[in-house]
């Protein structure tokens, strides 16, 4: 099955809940506070269903760009001249 078929049996499921929990509202009166849980736990389902069916109809993310290799071999030591190393100052020059 697609997700889209998925999605519409889980709706067709909060439906057929929806109808029995009105039915058990109608026989139990809707005051009390366990009904009303149920009623609130299957709105929030209703909600959460929602939010799947736009989160699977939203575009597709856009594809990365490819990735750069690094060679393992080592670096020219001649990119290296007349740098500084980081807190030591020059090559030639001893440290503080």
């Amino acid at each position: 099955m697609s997700v889209h078929d998925d999605l519409m049996s889980v709706q067709r499921c909060l439906d057929d809940l929806n109808r029995s929990v009105s039915r058990l509202e109608q026989q139990l009166g809707s005051g009390g506070l366990d009904i009303r849980r149920v009623r609130t736990d299957c709105d929030h389902l209703r909600e959460s269903v929602d939010l799947l069916r736009a989160t699977a109809s939203a575009p597709a993310p856009q594809k990365r760009p490819d990735l750069v290799t690094i060679p393992d071999t080592p670096y020219d030591d001649s990119l290296w001249i007349d740098t500084d190393d980081e807190g030591l100052g020059a090559r030639d020059r001893r440290a503080p």
